[in-house]
């Protein structure tokens, strides 16, 4: 029962949405602010019907196996429609990506604070997993990339990266990238902190003491004192002019631009075809890495 306060306001069924609902609103508020509250519940309605994704991966020809991983699944968690996304670029061997496939997303989901403050149960989650993997799953040899999206109820993303895999949002038609390439020059200054140094030979990339090309990463327990895993974290609305997110591996932004990116599969309704369309332009262009993507779209 609507205590004196409060008011009922029954929404009828519209060609969009097939359910009628409720919104309670307050006595004093103004038309105004009664239409702002009824149009705010479709735009949330509407963005939880339309999401889906895709995902695709193949071996790349440097002769070392297939490296990546990868995670595109949905989950309903107290009460929340949860989509799970991610991939994990391995390097000197497959068991730190395929660790992380297992484990990460658990690992976040079971932190208690996670539905309250996402970006610090995330940040922690990753570091206590980088910890399990130094101590349990490999040496000093062995590491990989992690580039996580979390949809939640269709209204907005969670991003987490470490490393140079990355994540992209169409917007309108506009790229955005949503995550963090962690590459040696650009953080330079925090290797050389930790007692680290950066090397550029010509003909390579810069590295981390002359062995990484990227200042995060989740083990690499060899260079552990000189590189972090703590990763960057954004927070996007999920709006009507959202249109997708892509989650590749280096594969895909060694010969693609983020613009060329999403103007190579916008417009296909298909998250599994889209990847795959991503990864043979990749190909087409001369990336001989492992490559993995995820396409999550978010219109019709």
């Amino acid at each position: 029962m609507d205590g004196p306060d409060i008011v009922s306001v029954k929404r009828e069924r519209s060609v969009s949405n097939s359910e009628a609902g409720v919104i309670k609103i307050k006595r004093s508020q103004t038309p105004d602010d009664i239409m702002s509250a009824i149009l705010k519940e479709e735009n949330r309605k509407r963005a939880k019907q339309h999401v889906s994704h895709g995902c695709h991966l193949v071996e790349g020809k440097m002769k070392h196996g297939m490296e990546d991983c990868l995670v595109a699944t949905c989950k309903k968690i107290d009460g929340h429609d949860l989509g799970l996304y991610a991939i994990f670029d391995g390097h000197s061997g497959r068991d730190v990506a395929q660790y992380l496939h297992d484990h990460l997303f658990h690992n976040i989901l079971n932190q208690a604070d996670f539905w309250r403050s996402p970006k610090e149960a995330v940040r922690r989650a990753y570091e206590e997993t980088d910890k399990d993997i130094l101590e349990n799953v490999v040496g000093s040899r062995g590491g990989s990339t992690a580039v996580t999206a979390i949809v939640i109820d269709g209204e907005k993303v969670v991003v987490a990266n470490v490393g140079d895999s990355r994540a992209v949002v169409c917007r309108n038609g506009e790229a955005k990238q949503v995550s963090v390439d962690h590459e040696a020059l650009k953080e330079r200054k925090m290797v050389e902190s930790k007692g680290g140094f950066v090397s550029h030979k010509p003909g390579n990339v810069p590295r981390v003491d002359g062995q990484l090309a990227m200042t995060r990463a989740f083990g690499d327990g060899r260079l552990k004192a000189h590189i972090t895993s703590r990763p960057d974290i954004a927070i996007e609305m999920i709006d009507e002019q959202t249109e997708f997110i892509v989650l590749a591996s280096d594969g895909v932004w060694h010969v693609m631009s983020n613009e060329e990116a999403v103007d190579c599969i916008r417009g296909m309704k298909d998250g599994g075809e889209a990847a795959k369309e991503l990864i043979n332009q990749a190909l087409s262009r001369g990336s001989k890495d492992d490559i993995s993507c995820v396409v999550v779209l978010f219109q019709d």
